[in-house]
């Protein structure tokens, strides 16, 4: 017998199945299969509690909200240079809950805090006093820290490095 025919050839008929491919092979899931009342594993690998999880969004509400009024402030205070610095705060806290939580939904609690801060500070008081005077470089802010906003939500969570 030569060595060449002395392996085994599958026939077309046989029913091994090939090795999974794609996303569902993919070995940095978390396992579903942990006992009940466990708490899920991060991609890590490291479990994160449920209430842990909604202390980050909490905290990173707060945060939103501290971010959007000295943003606002220090925009309309130094409106080329602030407006920039207003905007480049506003993205690192948003891909930084990204990064943080590891969800959109850490994104979307940033940008709820900056958002409730620079809706409520665009009112004015009865007096006519108002944090925003109306004019272009607010609008930039404003419409600035959405597109920020989504544009970190949208964005593509990349693989956490193996240990």
């Amino acid at each position: 017998m030569s060595p060449s025919s002395s392996s085994p050839k599958p026939s077309p008929n046989s029913s091994s199945n090939p090795p999974p491919r794609g996303r569902a092979a993919s070995s940095d899931r978390p396992d579903r299969s942990a006992a009940p009342g466990r708490p899920a594993a991060a991609p890590d690998g490291l479990p994160v509690s449920r209430t842990a999880r909604y202390v980050w969004y909490g905290l990173l509400f707060v945060l939103g909200l501290l971010v959007g009024t000295a943003g606002a402030l220090v925009q309309a205070a130094w409106l080329p240079a602030g407006l920039l610095l207003a905007l480049l705060a506003a993205a690192g806290l948003f891909y930084g809950g990204l990064r943080a939580t590891g969800t959109q939904i850490g994104v979307a609690a940033a940008g709820g805090g900056w958002l409730v801060a620079v809706v409520l500070l665009s009112f004015g008081r009865p007096e006519g006093d108002g944090v925003f005077g109306g004019g272009v470089g607010e609008l930039l802010f404003l419409f600035g820290g959405m597109g920020i906003a989504v544009m970190c939500t949208t964005l593509a969570r990349l693989p956490r490095p193996a240990r």
